[in-house]
């Protein structure tokens, strides 16, 4: 799996971590720009000011992506955490690399935290394979990795199971053998928590 690179703050950003790959890739995600399954050219996590009120997501994420020489299409993800403060863990074979914010956690089902309550505050996670997941593996991936997110933060003493704007993207190269479960029990899955586990707890310690 290759490394990201970080790009310095500029002036559309407060700096972006940006990820290539020598050979096709396949992504499940649930980012804001590029989300679902596809095969992009790049992925960015890009660090914006916590009053950032764009909606054009995909305009503004194309415009950063030029800025840094970038073409294609990819995945985009937002956070006004410090991405220069990222954490990465690994875990046979297993990468997982996290930006960290908590200061505006939320409960899952807190029936008063409405959207009318939302406010700024994103845990991103970007977790790269050398397997291929069929699309329920991969479904289930996301959910293995938001369970031992949620794990990590209770740990930490973080009053939330994540934060309203939380999003995950899990990579895999297409020419991958092929696996068929993503469960925290699972060969994969369990690498898949350890390694998500490990991150964000390192990421609570940077972001208090």
């Amino acid at each position: 799996m290759n490394e990201p690179t970080l790009h310095p703050a500029g002036a559309a950003h407060r700096g972006v971590l940006a990820w290539q790959w020598e050979s096709d890739v396949a992504v499940l995600s649930s980012a804001s720009v590029g989300g679902g399954f596809t095969t992009p050219d790049w992925l960015l996590n890009i660090g914006v000011a916590a009053d950032f009120a764009r909606t054009d997501l995909e305009k503004y994420a194309a415009e950063v992506a030029a800025d840094l020489g970038l073409t294609g299409t990819g995945v985009a993800l937002l956070t006004a955490a410090d991405v220069g403060r990222f954490r990465r863990s690994t875990c046979e074979g297993v990468t997982v690399h996290a930006t960290v914010g908590v200061s505006k956690p939320t409960w899952a089902a807190d029936p008063s935290g409405g959207y009318t309550a939302w406010a700024p505050g994103t845990i991103n996670l970007v977790v790269e394979l050398p397997v291929r997941l069929e699309p329920a593996a991969a479904v289930n991936a996301v959910v293995t990795m938001t369970e031992a997110k949620s794990q990590a933060l209770q740990e930490h003493g973080v009053p939330g199971t994540g934060t309203a704007s939380d999003a995950v993207v899990i990579v895999w190269p297409t020419s991958a053998p092929t696996e068929r479960f993503a469960g925290p029990r699972s060969e994969w899955g369990t690498r898949i928590a350890q390694a998500a586990h490990a991150a964000v707890s390192a990421g609570v310690g940077t972001a208090r």
